[in-house]
């Protein structure tokens, strides 16, 4: 086990340093700078910016020294926190990217909070009798919530909760502090498509399970039905469910900016679309950093509960 997680912790630190030697070079591209330089400067377009007030910019930048150079200087900058400063906010990276993701996590923690407990029992309801009206009416609720986009779920729960029923705020820009109210919407939005796809996972590997040998032959043997499904099935059932929640994490931070940017809620998805709607390249760098740290944390955590979990994995 402990030989297992040190291999995935090494691939996790290999494809981080992969990203961000990309990450940089694309940013570092002639044509990334000069748009940088001319929105810095104040201008509105390439034409507006000279040669020689752009190579001066780059000067004053420090982007004239060689690219293995600079590359090294912002990695130390980046370990050591300094991630730059956000041009549309003039405020450090740093202090933004901290305030949207407590924002982000906010959201994320409420929508985990009802997903888990929701999605696996529905899933677990509709597996344990494959082919029942309760398992077709289950497997129909879920196919139609992830079958259609969050931005349509989002526009159909602000007409008939937020505008038609005036239940909640149509919007969640928390704009006189935090209220939970704010963010049944967002949350309501997230959790449509979440629950139905995790739903959907845990009926397959309940219908799976349920036709296995040792359930057949703990029922053959009087054991009560209620028991069997406890004891036995949910146990192995639950495997697969569980290592896919955690990549929910990763998932998540892409639904957020669609979410984000329809209910005007100040969370990690709307300042990268904001950042990349105004070429704020440093913004977009970190938040990059962040999306992919995410991603590979995200993958590492589903490793290790699929090893504790299974104890098959355990004993290799």
């Amino acid at each position: 086990m402990i030989k297992m997680i040190s291999a995935r912790l090494g691939q996790m630190l290999l494809t981080m340093a992969v990203v961000t030697f990309v990450l940089f070079a694309i940013f570092d591209s002639d044509q990334f700078r000069r748009q940088v330089a001319t929105a810095e400067l104040g201008g509105f377009g390439m034409a507006t910016l000279s040669e020689d007030g752009y190579q001066k910019w780059l000067e004053s930048k420090g982007l004239t020294q060689p690219f293995f150079v600079r590359y090294v200087d912002w990695i130390g900058h980046v370990a050591t926190g300094d991630l730059g400063r956000s041009m549309q906010k003039n405020v450090a990276v740093s202090t933004l990217l901290g305030e949207r993701l407590r924002a982000t996590g906010t959201l994320a923690f409420f929508v985990f909070l009802f997903m888990i407990p929701i999605s696996l029992t529905l899933g677990a309801l509709a597996g344990m009798r494959e082919g029942s009206l309760l398992d077709r009416v289950i497997s129909q609720f879920c196919v139609l919530t992830t079958s259609i986009p969050q931005v349509a779920t989002a526009v159909v729960l602000t007409v008939v909760l937020g505008l038609g029923l005036g239940w909640v705020p149509t919007k969640a820009s928390m704009a006189g502090g935090f209220n939970p109210v704010d963010l049944v919407l967002p949350v309501l939005t997230l959790l449509l498509y979440d629950i139905g796809y995790v739903a959907r996972m845990t009926r397959a590997s309940m219908a799976e399970v349920m036709t296995s040998h040792y359930i057949r032959t703990a029922l053959l043997k009087g054991i009560p039905y209620s028991r069997v499904i406890i004891d036995h099935a949910l146990r192995n059932a639950l495997i697969v469910p569980f290592t896919l929640i955690f990549l929910q994490l990763n998932w998540l931070l892409s639904q957020v900016v669609v979410v984000e940017v329809f209910f005007q809620y100040n969370g990690f998805g709307r300042m990268l679309y904001d950042a990349a709607m105004y070429g704020d390249v440093e913004v977009i760098q970190a938040a990059t950093l962040v999306a992919v740290a995410v991603a590979v944390i995200s993958q590492l955590l589903s490793d290790i509960g699929y090893i504790l979990l299974n104890p098959r994995v355990r004993l290799k």
